[in-house]
């Protein structure tokens, strides 16, 4: 099964690279960017019998630091 994890600052943290694709975009020319929030995605192959719970475990001990960020779990049809 694959699986894709969205992980994301939460809202109020600052994101220095978010504020940097932001500056460069207006630099280029693109007007109307309001804001840009970077993130991370990770895809994951995993047996089928993987339990939702173990994905999430997953991302709470390692894939997401969860002081700061926020995690999305989406399985992708095969």
């Amino acid at each position: 099964m694959k699986v894709r994890v969205h992980v994301s600052l939460k809202n109020g943290v600052l994101d220095p690279q978010g504020r940097a694709i932001h500056h460069a975009l207006e630099g280029l020319g693109f007007a109307g960017v309001k804001d840009v929030r970077a993130g991370r995605l990770f895809e994951l192959d995993v047996a089928d019998d993987t339990s939702d719970d173990a994905l999430d475990d997953m991302c709470r001990k390692l894939l997401a630091n969860m002081v700061i960020e926020n995690y999305r779990i989406e399985k992708v049809a095969a």
